[in-house]
Formats: C-alpha cells, sequence, structure tokens
C-alpha cells in the first residue's frame, strides 16, 4: 500500500476521501481544539516573560458551528477507513471535548472509555482567574457498538505494577529534548504530545502490524511511536514544516520490540482438553487430584469428571465442593497431582502439555 509507513501532505478531509474503506485498525487524533483565544490578546507569566500559547491559524474557525462541522466531517472520514473492529482515541480539551464526544454518537460509534491525561507539570492558569487547567481528555471509541475492538487488558495490568489499569494516566506534558525545535532553536509545534502518552494508547488499543492512522500529523508522535512499537503508520498533514522535522524524526525511529509491544501477556494459551491430555498420558483415568487441605476426588473419566463423595461431576464443581463453596471454581487453580512424590499443580501439567503440543505442531 503506497500509504503504509507515510506522511501524505495536503488537508485531511480531502486527502482521506483517496484512501479506501476499511484500511485502519486504529486510529489517534490530535485536532484542532478550537481555543478561542481572543485575537490580540497576550498572556504572561508571573515573573513577566511572555508565554507563547497555542494562537496558530490551524487552530483558529469562524465560530463553534463551523468547528462542530469540521469535526463532523473529518471523524466521518475516519470512520469510512476504519475496519469494522477498528477503534479510534480522540484527544482534546475542555474547550471542544464536549462536542467531539457528542458527534461520535451522531456518528455511530461506540463509547468506550474517557481518559483523564493528568499532566504532572501544566502550565499556570497566570490570570488565577480560574482553576489550574490541569489535564486533557482522550475518548476511545470503537467504530460501532458490534465491533471487537482491540483491548490487552492484561498489558495494562502488566504497566501499572500488577493493577487493573484505569482511566486517569499521569504523565508531564512533552519537554526537553523530546520536543521538536527549528533550526532557529524554537519550539516547532504548540501542542506536541508526548511520547509516554502515545505509547500506553498504542500499547493498549492496537496490536503488532496494525495500522494506523494520524488524520493531524504534526510533529509525527503517532508514527513515530508506531514505528518504535512495530505498528504501521500513516500521518497526513498539510504544513510542510512539519513534514520536513516530522520525516526525520521518522527516519531516526528505530523498532525496539518487547513483551509490551507483542502484547504477550494478552496471547490466549493454545485450547487443550482433559482427554488429550489423558490420552498422551499427562493424566490418569482413576489417579487422585488433591486441593491444598489434603481433600482429594478421583478422576472418574477423561472428560475431565471427577468423584468425590460418590458424586461425579465436572471437576470445577468439584473442586468449589472441595473448598467447602457452593460455586463453581477453576479446578486448574486450586487442584494438584502427584508426581515423583511431590504435589504438582494440575495448571503446570496443563501448561507442559501446550509446550509439548505446540512443539509437536512446528515440527
Amino acid at each position: 500500500m503506497e500509504y503504509m509507513n507515510k506522511i501524505l501532505q495536503g488537508d485531511t478531509i480531502e486527502t482521506m476521501k483517496n484512501l479506501p474503506d476499511k484500511s485502519f485498525d486504529f486510529c489517534f487524533a490530535d485536532p484542532p481544539y478550537f481555543m478561542q483565544i481572543e485575537e490580540g490578546k497576550k498572556l504572561f507569566r508571573v515573573e513577566g516573560t511572555e508565554f507563547d500559547g497555542c494562537d496558530d491559524d490551524w487552530d483558529k474557525f469562524s465560530s463553534m458551528d463551523a468547528y462542530k462541522d469540521f469535526t463532523k466531517k473529518w471523524l466521518t472520514e475516519v470512520r469510512r477507513l476504519l475496519k469494522d473492529n477498528g477503534a479510534v482515541c480522540v484527544i482534546s480539551g475542555m474547550q471542544s471535548i464536549y462536542e467531539i464526544g457528542s458527534i461520535l454518537r451522531e456518528l455511530g460509534y461506540w463509547v468506550i472509555n474517557d481518559i483523564i491525561w493528568k499532566k504532572s507539570n501544566p502550565t499556570p492558569n497566570f490570570g488565577g482567574t480560574r482553576l489550574n487547567n490541569s489535564h486533557e481528555t482522550l475518548i476511545w471509541a470503537a467504530k460501532s457498538k458490534k465491533s471487537k475492538f482491540t483491548f490487552n487488558y492484561k498489558t495494562g495490568k502488566y504497566l501499572n505494577g500488577g493493577k487493573q489499569m484505569g482511566s486517569i494516566w499521569e504523565f508531564p506534558v512533552c519537554a526537553g529534548n523530546e520536543r521538536l525545535k527549528d533550526d532557529n532553536d524554537k519550539k516547532l509545534h504548540n501542542t506536541q504530545k508526548p511520547e509516554a502518552l502515545l505509547y500506553r494508547v498504542l500499547a493498549l488499543f492496537t496490536k503488532k502490524d496494525d495500522l494506523v492512522l494520524d488524520p493531524f500529523g504534526g510533529t509525527m508522535t503517532t508514527g513515530a511511536v508506531a514505528k518504535k512499537m512495530g505498528r504501521n503508520y500513516t500521518m497526513i498533514e498539510r504544513d510542510q514544516t512539519y513534514i520536513k522535522y516530522g520525516q526525520k524524526r521518522l527516519d531516526n525511529v528505530i523498532p525496539k520490540i518487547g513483551d509490551v509491544e507483542n502484547a504477550t501477556f494478552d496471547i490466549k494459551p493454545l485450547k487443550v482438553s482433559v482427554k488429550e491430555m489423558v490420552d498422551a498420558g499427562y493424566f490418569t483415568v482413576g489417579e487422585y487430584f488433591y486441593n491444598k487441605n489434603g481433600k482429594k476426588a478421583i478422576l472418574a473419566d477423561d472428560s475431565g469428571k471427577l468423584r468425590y463423595k460418590d458424586e461425579t461431576r465436572s471437576m470445577h464443581e468439584i473442586a468449589g465442593e472441595m473448598l467447602g463453596q457452593t460455586r463453581r471454581v477453576n479446578a486448574f487453580d486450586c487442584l494438584y497431582v502427584v508426581r515423583n512424590g511431590e504435589m504438582v499443580s494440575i495448571d503446570v501439567i496443563r501448561n507442559n502439555f501446550r509446550k509439548f503440543k505446540t512443539s509437536e505442531e512446528t515440527l
């Protein structure tokens, strides 16, 4: 595909119209926020220096209605370009995120989560006239309610220290060496996003080799992180200066693929049956299955049923009863067999069989 791993120069809506239906797995969009800064108004830091905020022409619209019309048009094109199981993540501030969310629903997207990017180093409210605006909001939405979107849940737990990933993410704003500068050592783009934010988005919501669309390329952060993580990208940008420095950035990226990038934690284990394990000699009909309290049940047949107290039922029901519970529990989490005089978890036995079966299939 001639648009894969490329920067496409042009108006984003018109450029998207030339791309084929259902060609992208995911879209990350950082559109104009329509900051609505008063013409000629300047902001000054406490010590008196002028604050260089976002007053770029690309962020200016004649009215909120004009901004909403623009938003509806580009989101319509994105939805056409997404595969049926695709999803989009849009970031914005309080100036426009509510309009974006409403339009997403109007167009048929299915909102999955909103995510708060809590800035650890936000820009102060210099005038002291309102609360410090210390966060931005991301809306993660599937193409439709029926979409089987990617969510690497266990990868998220890994990134969050073993705890379920929440919807409030704290990262500093883009600064230092990560901030792209022009030849005069001035920041290239006023709203460059930190790579850490994009890394988490792509780690959770995409898979290796997915094709990611960014309709507002800017400094090409999405493409840079996608390339680093083994994803493909298509960036759309109309500003030649952004493209010049963004392409240089992309050219210097070296992919680094590990467990997070491969979503190793979310790979579903090979499905195997008790009958297969009995046939292969990993379990024997008539042997005892024990729990940690020393209670035991007999493997009644090769379907996996256990006999306990003269009743023969599913191993998960029996495992629950052996623990004194009225509900089923996962037998592979709590039952053991004796191997070479040692108690071995039946889950370990099953994993050993999976390895054996996988190696057999690759021969």
